[in-house]
């Protein structure tokens, strides 16, 4: 054991000091944004529960992350498990969340074996968490075979593709091998010795199964291209190598290069990566690295990260806390993904090539709460063409997506990109067709899916038509979605309540006027599904009766359903019996343990005590979730990150408000975490939110001022934080009346 620690020391000691770059344990204090995120927040846990987050390298938004992979992912398994101790490999990956899979992903993995070994088990090494560096620009790691060589792996990237550098022991029987499919995907991959590139492509999609789209042009392509020239290259096939064949197309394929490291150590591989063809991998490795120089890619991206992660200066925070803080808003800042190159993207609705930029990876049914509102805060340079992705997605495919990756997956209930229209156009986004957004819209509203009434709509139900607003044909004459007919259906019915909302602020931009009252009156509907005599909203059966209390929801109940109505809270308080009874039904809610905060539906909960009379409830709430569903851990998201939502709900709370109705455009206040947050926003004004005599005893707010004018009500819109300006809090120990006398109306 001393010699393969020694061993391990002298390989870390000589690496640090070629590269300038601290290892684990050793590293600097954080002196900028970046510094502060830690990667492995959310990486450890038990099955699927748990945040499912992978340690990437990738620039914001990047269509291609990099992670080192301890396990081969699939649907419900991410690459990365903190508490795994071997590498199999370092994958361009997809995978926006743990219970999605991948698409047209690419592996690469060193070697030092006599043998080349293809499968994952075979061909994994040992590594140490305290041998391994990890940053959203930067990954390293030192790993060992049995006979404990040492194998550095380094990764930076661009938003195409990655760098990724392996140094190996002298005179080592170096290869670097790249699978390009796994078994039973039918892949190519050809050596092209007269560039030093190995090409091919992998046309996986792990969603193939979820949708109605066959896609049969469907590829991830990708270009490795070598520094240092490959003393022999091979292609392989299963178990069998082809030593006499310069390409093979088959079943589980691949290929391996080896290396002469009698002189130089290290193997340099660039990986371009597209979903048009090789040439576009080519071209988008040329243009994004057009030289050898790992180090000054790596700065580049660190920079990148800085200056969107600096959006932000806060004070007062923990070191825990500002952790927290940047990982939080590094997470929110990966998804929705680039899926265009260089002007063209791949549809997966229409399998073609189009011009033009897209999105894909859209969590919608999570991220149109708090997330997708987070991003029109720190990168409104995006959301015009987020919002145009999804509206060509309809274009080319009939409808917008709910949960795109890159195509139609039918997973979870709703069509609440209606959501992310309506929020871009009270916000005052312009750069997309509005008449073309009240057209995709409009169908989600009136338009059934094929085979509304035949079919059951059962959560990732295989090759189902585009499930839209399943059982709308029911709701259209009903008022409800019936539980006999349609599963989840009280769910549903009241998370397309919200949709209808939506719907009506598109209408009243582009002035259908009468479409705008009757979306808004049908958005009430979901009242039909109170039981006055429980005190719950209630599934009912077509014939007007009720179902059972447990039937009809989407991963909650009863509790977690009954303030469902995001766009009229206040309509739900009346129906509990004003404000006293409504809170005491909150009071039940937290008390009773209902509150489900590893999960979207109860997101909004802690800020709903703004809503009955009683904000200092708010207060509190929101502070104990932030400090029981956060931690600065490897288990420090409560549940899964699904896209950056779990994450932009901390951010809003450290900042002191929160998108309860996203699409409306205004923000109900909370408790602020920090003494002091400083939003540099990207129209270039600053927003400034102040908590004087902040603390962890200090929760409760005294009063408020914006911009030096008293204000007395628990709501801020995203036009005055865009208009710049401060937000003033005086906190203190004990509640206090402020914000108590909001009396926000119910729709009519």
């Amino acid at each position: 054991m001393a010699r393969i620690d020694i061993k391990r020391a002298c390989f870390a000691i000589v690496f640090s000091v070629v590269t300038g770059t601290a290892l684990a344990g050793q590293t600097n204090a954080p002196t900028t944004p970046v510094d502060w995120v830690n990667t492995f927040i959310g990486t450890g846990g038990e099955g699927a529960e748990y945040g499912g987050t992978m340690p990437l390298v990738t620039t914001p938004f990047g269509m291609t992350n990099w992670t080192a992979q301890t396990r081969q992912n699939r649907i419900s398994v991410s690459s990365y498990e903190y508490h795994d101790s071997y590498i199999q490999g370092f994958i361009g990956t997809h995978q926006p969340a743990i219970w999605m899979g991948d698409f047209g992903y690419v592996t690469l993995m060193p070697e030092i074996s006599d043998g080349v070994n293809y499968a994952p088990e075979a061909r994994r090494l040992a590594f140490s968490h305290q041998d391994e560096i990890s940053t959203p620009y930067y990954y390293a790691v030192t790993m060992h075979d049995q006979a404990s060589q040492p194998v550095r792996a380094e990764i930076t990237a661009t938003a195409h593709a990655g760098y990724l550098r392996f140094t190996y022991p002298r005179n080592a029987k170096a290869k670097v091998l790249i699978e390009a499919t796994r078994p039973g995907i039918e892949g190519f991959v050809r050596i092209d010795a007269s560039r030093n590139e190995i090409v091919g492509y992998n046309p996986d999609r792990m969603d193939a199964h979820l949708g109605p789209l066959k896609l049969p042009n469907f590829k991830g392509y990708f270009v490795v291209r070598f520094k240092q020239p490959f003393t022999v290259a091979k292609v392989y096939e299963g178990a069998l190598t082809w030593p006499d064949k310069q390409e093979v197309k088959g079943d589980n394929v691949g290929a391996f290069a080896s290396f002469d490291t009698s002189h130089d150590t290290v193997v340099d591989a660039q990986v371009g990566t597209s979903f048009i063809s090789i040439e576009q991998a080519r071209a988008n490795l040329d243009a994004e690295m057009p030289s050898w120089n790992f180090d000054a890619l790596r700065d580049a991206l660190k920079a990148t990260w800085n200056q969107k992660l600096g959006v932000a200066a806060i004070e007062g925070a923990t070191d825990d806390q500002r952790r927290i803080f940047y990982t939080g808003l590094y997470h929110a800042l990966l998804y929705p993904r680039l899926m265009s190159e260089q002007g063209r993207y791949y549809s997966a609705f229409d399998d073609t090539v189009h011009n033009g930029t897209s999105y894909t990876a859209y969590s919608i049914w999570d991220i149109f709460r708090a997330e997708n509102s987070l991003l029109t805060i720190f990168a409104p340079e995006r959301i015009n063409g987020m919002v145009q992705a999804l509206l060509q997605d309809y274009q080319q495919g009939g409808w917008m997506p709910k949960w795109p990756n890159p195509s139609y997956t039918n997973i979870m209930i709703g069509t609440h990109a209606d959501s992310l229209v309506a929020e871009a156009i009270n916000k005052g986004f312009k750069g997309f067709g509005y008449r073309l957004a009240y057209e995709a819209v409009h169908k989600d509203a009136t338009v059934p899916p094929d085979g509304d009434t035949t079919r059951r709509w059962f959560d990732r139900e295989p090759h189902t038509p585009y499930e839209a607003r399943a059982g709308l044909t029911y709701a259209q004459k009903l008022g409800y979605i019936p539980a006999d007919k349609i599963s989840e259906s009280a769910s549903s019915t009241q998370e397309e309540a919200y949709d209808d909302y939506a719907v009506a602020q598109v209408a009243k931009a582009v002035g259908k006027t009468d479409d705008y009252r009757f979306f808004l009156h049908r958005s009430t509907h979901y009242r039909n599904l109170f039981n006055p005599a429980r005190g719950f909203m209630q599934a009912r059966n077509s014939d007007g009766s009720w179902a059972s209390p447990e039937d009809g929801w989407t991963e909650g109940d009863q509790w977690v359903y009954l303030f469902a109505a995001l766009h009229d809270i206040p309509g739900v308080v009346n129906l509990l019996g004003g404000p006293q009874a409504a809170s005491a039904k909150l009071d039940q809610h937290f008390n009773g343990g209902h509150n489900r905060h590893d999960n979207e539906p109860s997101h909004h909960y802690g800020y709903l005590y703004d809503y009955t009379g009683e904000p200092w409830k708010t207060q509190a709430r929101v502070r104990e979730i932030a400090q029981d569903a956060y931690s600065n851990t490897i288990g420090g998201i409560l549940g899964n990150e699904d896209c950056g939502q779990m994450s932009a709900w901390y951010v809003f709370t450290a900042m002191g408000f929160y998108p309860l109705n996203p699409a409306s455009g205004d923000y109900v206040i909370g408790s602020p975490l920090f003494t002091h947050v400083s939003l540099n926003l990207p129209n270039g004004k600053r927003f400034q939110i102040n908590a004087a005599n902040n603390s962890a005893q200090n929760i409760y707010i005294q009063s408020v001022t914006f911009n030096g004018k008293p204000l007395d009500v628990p709501v801020i819109s995203y036009a005055q934080i865009e208009a710049g300006g401060t937000l003033n809090f005086v906190m203190g120990p004990k509640p206090s009346r402020w914000g108590a006398d909001w009396h926000p109306q119910a729709l009519h």
